[in-house]
């Protein structure tokens, strides 16, 4: 049987590896791919996975693939051999991924983009989902604290609500500099600033009208107990990033006659969620050039995800290359 390399996590802390395995078969309603890219989401890949003593199933690794379909499997309609896709699954050189219902890993990608862009797809969907959500009135003030990659394309598809100003948060030199590039219209970097004091002043003490929380983790607590003393008294604070089991420490002084919601997007479909991601990356209102910040060639997987890890002011979005 052909072998392929494929992205495990292994028993210890930080333990990826390449491992040679076989290539799939496609199952009923499934296509096999040929991997081209893929993007390592820093987030959920690292903070719920890479840091973890033990093991990790295969399947957990990587949602962010693109490439060319190889094979396709029995009752499959709308994909053929040589047609090129996005899919959700595993960094690998080749993958399978479902094509019908609402659990669909595959879609298929316009001619004229990139795979690298159409790496991108299953984050960009969720940020154009997201932004659908919290009530936003044109010319309102919406800050993003945190920059990483869901933080930036949240950032940049906000816009389609209209919003007055755009203001986002980080505390590293390189995510704020890109988040400029990317269009935000005041950036604060919080190691130079007090967020909270700076989002005041802009909006002469009344507060920013939404803040979304995409930071995170255990810096991600202090973040949210910051948004609650920069959103004014009847706004909003829209929950997106993942505490990895931290509980956020809620002051009911300033929680009272504010909105907070969680980051559920899945009221709308998935295929709908990617057409509109689609056409957001085509059209150039969202931008993922200035978010990747290194392309590295699959044999380098491990070395990438170290570099995530341990040295987060140097890079942002990574790239696999597997061709």
């Amino acid at each position: 049987m052909t072998k392929m390399a494929r992205l495990e996590k292994l028993e210890g802390f930080g333990n990826v590896r390449m491992v040679e395995v076989d290539v799939p078969s496609p199952a009923p309603g499934e296509i096999l791919a040929r991997v081209s890219r893929s993007l390592i989401s820093r987030g959920s890949e690292l903070f719920r996975r890479y840091v973890m003593e033990e093991s990790v199933s295969p399947e957990m690794m990587g949602y962010s693939d693109a490439g060319v379909v190889v094979e396709v499997g029995a009752d499959v309609e709308g994909f053929e051999a040589g047609q090129r896709v996005s899919i959700s699954a595993p960094h690998a050189q080749y993958v399978t991924g479902s094509t019908s219902g609402e659990a669909a890993a595959t879609f298929g990608i316009p001619a004229e983009m990139s795979y690298e862009d159409a790496a991108y797809l299953p984050l960009v969907s969720g940020a154009v989902a997201w932004m659908g959500i919290p009530p936003i009135e044109p010319g309102d003030t919406v800050v993003f604290n945190g920059q990483g990659l869901v933080g930036n394309l949240c950032s940049q598809a906000v816009r389609a609500r209209e919003p007055g100003r755009v203001v986002t948060v980080d505390a590293t030199g390189l995510r704020c500099g890109i988040s400029k590039e990317c269009g935000a219209d005041e950036v604060i970097n919080v190691s130079e600033t007090d967020p909270v004091e700076a989002v005041l002043d802009m909006t002469e003490g009344r507060g920013a009208d939404v803040v979304v929380e995409c930071v995170g983790g255990f810096a991600g607590v202090a973040s949210f107990q910051a948004a609650q003393r920069m959103v004014k008294s009847d706004g909003v604070i829209h929950l997106i990033a993942l505490y990895q089991g931290q509980a956020l420490p809620l002051d009911t002084t300033l929680s009272a006659d504010r909105i907070i919601i969680g980051g559920y997007f899945r009221s709308m479909p998935r295929a709908a969620r990617l057409e509109l991601a689609a056409k957001a990356l085509m059209e150039g209102r969202i931008k993922t050039g200035p978010l990747t910040t290194h392309r590295m060639p699959w044999q380098k997987t491990a070395e990438a995800y170290h570099l995530l890890y341990n040295n987060p002011e140097e890079a942002l979005g990574v790239i696999l290359e597997w061709d």
